[in-house]
């Protein structure tokens, strides 16, 4: 299905792609995870809303989204795999890591997590490019 030159299932598909590869990377890395926030398990099982999952699941939606749009506009013909791994990247790295580095530099919070954290990240937009860059936009 596509709409406005965007492949919509592209971006649902690499949406939920991206979901997946951060439950499942938080799952193998939850002990340090928790253990840098000072989280214990009865403290993230007492609280049971679904919020944080849902939003998971929509800025999943909004980065395939944007990463569709990026490359997408790197003009006809460029829509590769290759092209939106190397997109993914670089917007994770321009973006992302740099945004998270300057927020747990001034937040005081340890190293452990800044990877933990900006990794899932790195793998989640490496994959939506991967969905995205193997379906086109």
């Amino acid at each position: 299905m596509n709409f406005g030159g965007v492949d919509t299932w592209a971006i649902v598909l690499a949406a939920g792609a991206g979901y997946i590869v951060g439950a499942a990377w938080y799952m193998a890395l939850s002990k340090p995870w928790m253990a840098a926030h000072g989280f214990t398990h009865e403290t993230l099982k007492a609280d049971k809303s679904p919020l944080p999952f849902i939003l998971a699941f929509v800025g999943n939606l909004v980065i395939a989204t944007a990463l569709a749009g990026v490359v997408g506009h790197l003009g006809v013909g460029q829509v590769t795999l290759k092209n939106a791994v190397i997109s993914a990247a670089a917007l994770w790295l321009g973006f992302v890591a740099t945004t998270l580095a300057v927020n747990y530099s001034f937040g005081r919070r340890p190293l452990r997590l800044f990877l933990i954290d900006a990794g899932h990240w790195l793998a989640v937009f490496v994959v939506q490019g991967i969905v995205i860059g193997a379906m086109g936009v």
